[in-house]
């Protein structure tokens, strides 16, 4: 908004004094056009009127005292040349014919007479004023030239300079207070933004399957804002509503590993999300032209991941398995790319030969499966490795598409090469270590492998095949 409005001050500036000045052009123009006209008209009029042959030396006698008159009148000097530049007459009384301006130089004399109108203006500038002084033809009655008229050093009328001048200075102050006001409205706007982000990033940073979650009222005034708290408040709700369908079925050791298994997956998709939304905080810029394409962009983001979430507690209500298979037609391309959006190290590389490789597949486990070994990928790095490099690829081969996650990270240690698919096995901290056992299951549904390749201490390759299904 505030670039927007300096560029347009400096446009309406620039055109302004354009317009000044060529307006100022054209009335000085005008002006000494004007003074030649009726100089002219005096002039003619006495060489009508004279008895004297028009010749160089009868030119003095004819305006001895009248020349002086005529100057008076005008308020303007008047010299007379003869048609060679020869001084011959001047209303300067002091006039040294000898030694100040004895000649019209030759340039100007074939300037004169190779032009249309038989007449020059010259432009110069003494002491910071510009003068202009006008050459002109003095003809007889049967138009024939007999010498040349010069009005000498008529400054330009400032009037319009000066009109400019307090233009400009109104124009600024004017433009200064609206960028005053942008500044302020653009700080309102980025509060009025930033505010409800930073509260929902909170909430998310809290929210646990093992407590009571509150919802997020809807104050933003943004639509895009608010689609992101309803679609929050519902996983909520539906976290709420299952977790005491669970509860009423705990004694029951085969429910209750289900409901970690679902909680596992739950919440895997909540540290890229909060990722996702600190990001967006630390980039946002209210004066971006593109913010509003962004902040779909980050929307659009999210709700995938909380649909995600939705979709995995929907299965609570069948406490026997993950959700059904939602398969759709679907760029398997496009879909990957855009779950790689919400991570935001800068060390994630996505390659792909291909804009488009179709399959019917479910959206939301092929999102999930890309997610978790993503994730896996970045926790294998240490934080303090200097090159980090995450390679996600994408190529089909004859009718399978193959995708290959490839981290330069610890690796897996032998001892760890044959339990690693295993349900609740893991090598972290934290975590139930379901996630590569659930990813597995998903690909073997589609009749697809996972394998990988791991040297300790280099890193691990994980390459998931499916086959394309087109119907």
């Amino acid at each position: 908004m505030v670039v927007l409005i300096i560029a347009t001050s400096l446009l309406l500036i620039t055109i302004s004094i354009f317009q000044y000045k060529s307006v100022a052009k054209e009335y000085n123009q005008k002006r000494i056009e004007g003074m030649e006209f009726y100089v002219k008209k005096h002039i003619n009029y006495m060489l009508s009127n004279t008895t004297y042959p028009l010749t160089d030396d009868n030119i003095k006698l004819i305006f001895k005292d009248k020349i002086h008159e005529i100057s008076d009148i005008q308020n303007a000097e008047i010299q007379i040349y003869s048609l060679d530049g020869k001084l011959l007459k001047s209303s300067k009384e002091s006039f040294s014919v000898a030694t100040q301006t004895p000649i019209i130089s030759k340039f100007i004399v074939r300037l004169v007479n190779a032009s249309i109108d038989k007449r020059f203006v010259e432009v110069k500038t003494i002491n910071g004023i510009k003068y202009r002084s006008s050459y002109s033809l003095i003809k007889n009655k049967k138009f024939k030239p007999i010498g040349i008229l010069k009005l000498p050093n008529i400054p330009d009328d400032g009037y319009y300079e000066k009109k400019l001048n307090n233009f400009l200075v109104s124009l600024t102050q004017v433009y200064a207070l609206m960028i005053a006001l942008a500044f302020g409205l653009a700080y309102l706007l980025s509060s009025f933004i930033t505010k409800p982000i930073y509260d929902f990033a909170e909430k998310l940073r809290d929210t646990s399957l093992n407590q009571k979650n509150e919802k997020i009222p809807f104050s933003a005034k943004i639509k895009e804002i608010n689609m992101l708290l309803h679609a929050y408040n519902r996983m909520i709700e539906e976290l709420e509503r299952n977790a005491i369908k669970l509860a009423q079925n705990e004694r029951d050791l085969a429910w209750r590993e289900m409901a970690k298994q679902v909680a596992h997956e739950i919440k895997n998709p909540l540290t890229p999300m909060r990722l996702t939304i600190q990001s967006f905080q630390r980039k946002f810029h209210p004066e971006d032209p593109n913010i509003k394409q962004k902040l779909n962009d980050f929307s659009e983001s999210l709700i995938q991941q909380i649909d995600t979430m939705s979709a995995v507690a929907s299965a609570f209500s069948d406490f026997a398995s993950m959700p059904a298979q939602q398969n759709e037609m679907l760029n398997v391309v496009e879909v990957v790319e855009l779950t790689l959006d919400i991570f935001h190290e800068d060390f994630i590389v996505f390659e792909c030969s291909e804009k488009d490789i179709i399959s019917k597949i479910d959206r939301t486990q092929l999102i999930r499966v890309i997610t978790n070994l993503v994730k896996n990928a970045i926790q294998a790095i240490p934080e303090d490795q200097e090159t980090k490099m995450i390679l996600v690829t994408i190529e089909r081969i004859k009718k399978e598409v193959i995708i290959t996650i490839k981290d330069n990270g610890t690796g897996i240690s032998p001892e760890h090469v044959d339990n690693i698919f295993e349900p609740k096995f893991t090598t972290k901290n934290s975590g139930m270590g379901l996630g590569l056992g659930i990813i597995k299951n998903i690909i073997e549904n589609y009749n697809g492998t996972i394998t990988f390749e791991s040297k300790f201490g280099r890193g691990t390759i994980f390459t998931v095949t499916l086959p394309i299904i087109n119907s």
